[in-house]
């Protein structure tokens, strides 16, 4: 595997460690760089602009490979312009920008020569980040966990890479060797990878968040639009049963007004990471755990160096399956 990320991002394996809100940590990243792979951290991970400054510092300090930092932005984040400051001064290795424009963040990250990576779901605006001058395009697919596109990964991978020039990064549905080999041989140059990360050692979620992440499987991942207002996978427990995943009646007219949508979005954001992060630290039966349908395919609690080893060891027999099928 030599892929353009690698080249990139000077990692030895191409892939990623998602930005999971509330569940990627420093220690993941740490562990992440070890195991030969990069591993990126939500801004808004961070409560205030000096733990996010703190974080950065222990990364710089610690960590042995690039270090990347997801940004949202759009309004529903207030502290974009800060968190902004705070990466560009502490020279992080690149971004992941989701949900919105990300022109200022690539602008100011080239000066510093740092690189940004655009979430992308469709055609249409991965054209626009491109013509912006974004290093590489996250193809958010329809088996993401989290945020999630429409479009699945057979035909959205191929898609971009058909239009566009610049590195296609494959997000979702990815927990095996042979799916690594099957995103390749689609033209992916590398894999943003989230969920099998969150039944990890080095990850700091409840016991219980990381056994309902072994237990579940595919069937059980349902799609929510209550958390943030845009479409989010959610395992699907008796409490996710029991509040619905649809916004009531209230929640989407606010939402679709136009005069106070901004506000809408802000407080259903709020509500919506409040919830998530009680679920993700705290034992209750109010359990919303964010994951994707890659979990099927994690059976244990393991290190991080060891979901990234069998990975590359399954991915090594899937080729070498192929090549004496075809030889």
């Amino acid at each position: 595997m030599k892929t353009k990320l690698q080249k990139l991002l000077g990692i030895e394996f191409p892939i990623i460690m998602a930005p999971m809100f509330l569940v990627t940590n420093k220690e993941m990243l740490i562990a992440a760089s070890q195991a030969g792979i990069t591993g990126c951290i939500p801004a808004h991970n961070f409560r205030t602009i000096d733990e996010l400054k703190e974080a950065l510092d222990f990364l710089k300090k610690n960590s042995s490979g690039p270090i990347g930092i997801n940004l949202i932005v759009n309004q529903s984040n207030p502290l974009y312009k800060q968190q902004l400051e705070a990466c560009l001064d502490y020279q992080v290795d690149y971004f992941i920008t989701s949900l919105g424009n990300p022109l200022e963040v690539i602008e100011r990250s080239h000066q510093k020569n740092i690189k940004v990576f655009c979430d992308v779901t469709d055609k249409k605006y991965a054209q626009k980040v491109v013509d912006f001058g974004a290093d590489a395009l996250v193809a958010v697919n329809s088996g993401a966990g989290g945020h999630l596109g429409k479009i699945p990964a057979s035909l959205l991978v191929p898609m971009l890479k058909r239009e566009f020039s610049v590195p296609v990064i494959s997000a979702g549905g990815v927990n095996t060797g042979s799916g690594l080999l099957s995103m390749l041989a689609l033209g992916a140059d590398g894999f943003s990878i989230g969920s099998p990360f969150i039944p990890t050692k080095e990850c700091g979620v409840t016991p219980e968040y990381k056994e309902a992440c072994i237990q579940y499987g595919a069937q059980d991942i349902v799609v929510t639009t209550k958390l943030s207002g845009t479409p989010c996978t959610v395992i699907n427990t008796p409490y996710v049963q029991n509040i619905g995943v649809e916004q009531n009646p209230i929640e989407s007219f606010l939402n679709k007004n136009k005069k106070i949508k901004k506000y809408a979005k802000m407080l259903t954001f709020y509500k919506g990471m409040k919830l998530l992060e009680k679920a993700a630290f705290g034992a209750t039966y109010k359990s919303v755990w964010c994951a994707g349908s890659s979990i099927e395919f994690s059976h244990k609690e393991e290190t991080i160096k060891e979901v990234v080893d069998r990975l590359i060891s399954e991915y090594q027999t899937a080729f070498d399956v192929l090549k004496n099928d075809q030889a």
